[in-house]
């Protein structure tokens, strides 16, 4: 394959830098997770409702600026909401590196939520990169996020052993920094293409995609998956020290367990893909959650049972968080996959927000068993949820540039309709503006050189 036709130099160093910010970024977010119950108690108003607000408060303020910040992007450039977001987020963590107080932290974690720079992260990689290299690059920035939280679960402790939380918040703050001069000197300049409605959102589709039930369950799975995320972390740690796992060894646990769980799901995953069986495996991961709740909940003091239950929990948490997008991304509409996104993204950190939030208040009401089984219950509401859910199978997107082949409006139709009439495809939406196509194809059917090749004529 030809420079030309494969990943080009400048594609592939965007791609990797892209992902390296937004992973340091998940990084900062992710590392107080696992450390604040145990090493946040020399604060002074300090208690288990304000860890659960210090670990979800950064899932409001991601919550509500995601889709603008996006939006942003598109008006002022993709690089300064890039800048703006990641200052955001180093002074919020400086904040609550300095803070002596729950409070202060919990501002901090505010500041930094405030730095919502997803979507201009996203909408940059599909500035740079060509359509038929997008979704490689999507999916490099997908597995750093990845990578990120496991990372952070090993090196949220360590920090925390060695240098305090607030070693913790002051390590956040210097990734922000040194994502900054990556932008600096590592991204390629490129003015922005505007809305690119694979990545972005647009206003006008919102109220559609409200009201789809198969995108919804999406959106309350994901909002249910990061509620229990939050949820689990107030408890869960201090359930490792009454146990008999002294904190500084906390970070040995995650480590095997993490391993572990990212080798087990990798077999469902093809498994899922092979066999069209991607809603049996989904709900029985939501069961098998419900599992490891439950052991969570009745463990006690035998640390084995625990780690019984955290292999299990991040193996169902890590097959449905890479399950959950490539679901959407097949399930949402022609040219809607960035506004589908944006629900979706804004749902996850509201679910964040709220089990940080519910985790500490049933902490404080119930303890730890009574946070297990609460959480337990919210899975059991989302198998009922999900049985309505479509198994989905090979569908993909596509975004086709169609330059001057629709200067009027009989051209765009008949260039639709002939679009629509090729083997496998299930939408197509042209967008005059982006001089673009939006597809919805069947993967297994669906030739993409046929589509060039007509646009083309």
């Amino acid at each position: 394959m030809s420079e030309q036709q494969g990943f080009s130099p400048q594609e592939r160093r965007a791609s990797f830098t892209l992902a390296s910010i937004f992973g340091m970024r998940m990084l900062g977010l992710f590392m107080i997770m696992p450390v604040f119950a145990l090493y946040g108690d020399s604060l002074s108003g300090f208690s288990p409702l304000w860890v659960g607000i210090a670990i979800g408060a950064y899932g409001l303020t991601q919550a509500i600026l995601q889709i603008p910040a996006g939006w942003l992007s598109d008006r002022i450039g993709r690089k300064p909401v890039i800048y703006g977001g990641l200052a955001l987020f180093a002074a919020g963590s400086v904040l609550a590196a300095v803070s002596d107080s729950v409070y202060g932290v919990v501002a901090g974690r505010v500041l930094q939520g405030s730095g919502a720079i997803a979507g201009a992260i996203l909408a940059l990689a599909a500035d740079i990169t060509r359509e038929e290299h997008r979704t490689k690059a999507m999916a490099i920035i997908g597995v750093c996020i990845g990578i990120s939280f496991a990372v952070a679960m090993v090196a949220g402790p360590l920090l925390a052993a060695h240098f305090g939380l607030s070693g913790v918040f002051w390590a956040t703050a210097l990734l922000a920094l040194i994502g900054i001069v990556m932008v600096r000197f590592l991204l390629p300049d490129s003015a922005s293409k505007g809305q690119i409605r694979d990545v972005t959102a647009a206003p006008e589709l919102f109220g559609r995609l409200l009201k789809d039930k198969q995108l919804l369950r999406l959106d309350f799975g994901i909002m249910l998956l990061h509620l229990s995320l939050t949820a689990v972390f107030v408890a869960f740690p201090l359930s490792l020290v009454d146990a008999g796992l002294v904190r500084e060894q906390h970070w040995w646990l995650y480590f095997p367990t993490l391993l572990m769980s990212f080798v087990l799901i990798v077999p469902f995953l093809i498994l899922g893909a092979r066999r069209n069986m991607n809603k049996v495996l989904f709900q029985a991961s939501i069961l098998v959650m419900m599992v490891a709740l439950v052991l969570m909940a009745v463990a006690g003091s035998q640390l084995w049972l625990l780690v019984v239950a955290m292999v299990l929990y991040f193996t169902a948490f890590n097959f449905m968080e890479a399950s959950l997008p490539a679901f959407l991304s097949m399930l949402a509409p022609a040219g809607g996959k960035g506004t589908a996104m944006g629900i979706y993204s804004t749902s996850q950190f509201i679910g964040a927000f709220v089990g940080g939030v519910a985790g500490g208040a049933l902490y404080q009401q119930l303890g730890g068993a009574g946070v297990f089984l609460l959480v337990a219950l919210t899975m059991v509401f989302w198998f009922w949820l999900s049985t309505g859910m479509a198994n989905v199978s090979r569908v993909r997107s596509h975004i086709l540039p169609i330059g001057v082949k629709i200067e009027t409006e009989s051209a765009r139709s008949q260039l639709l309709q002939r679009l629509m009439a090729l083997p496998g495809v299930h939408e197509a939406l042209i967008i005059p503006d982006e001089g673009a196509a939006y597809l919805k194809v069947d993967g297994n059917i669906f030739e993409l050189d046929q589509a060039k090749r007509l646009i083309n004529l």
